[in-house]
């Protein structure tokens, strides 16, 4: 594992132990959850998988969706545009 990553992680464990221990019971618990999640946060951290592509993809049918049946092809196209 490369330094950058294992920094990462090293923040990591130091952010959820200050947040368990801020007093504050909503981060609190949030903090226990990242806890009981580590290893899937790991990963997420040091993996170089992206979602980017289908992030794209639902947010082009929400806007195909949001004018459905209100305009033509040439209106859809200058959303799509202008929401990039």
């Amino acid at each position: 594992m490369p330094n950058s990553e294992q920094a990462s992680i090293k923040t990591l464990r130091a952010r959820i132990a200050e947040a368990r221990s801020s007093g504050i019971q909503v981060v609190e618990t949030f903090a226990v959850s990242r806890e009981q999640d580590g290893a899937t946060v790991r990963v997420a951290l040091t993996q170089p998988w992206s979602s980017g592509q289908a992030e794209g993809h639902t947010r082009l049918k929400l806007l195909k969706r949001s004018i459905y049946g209100r305009a033509r092809f040439d209106f859809l196209r200058r959303r799509v545009l202008l929401a990039a």
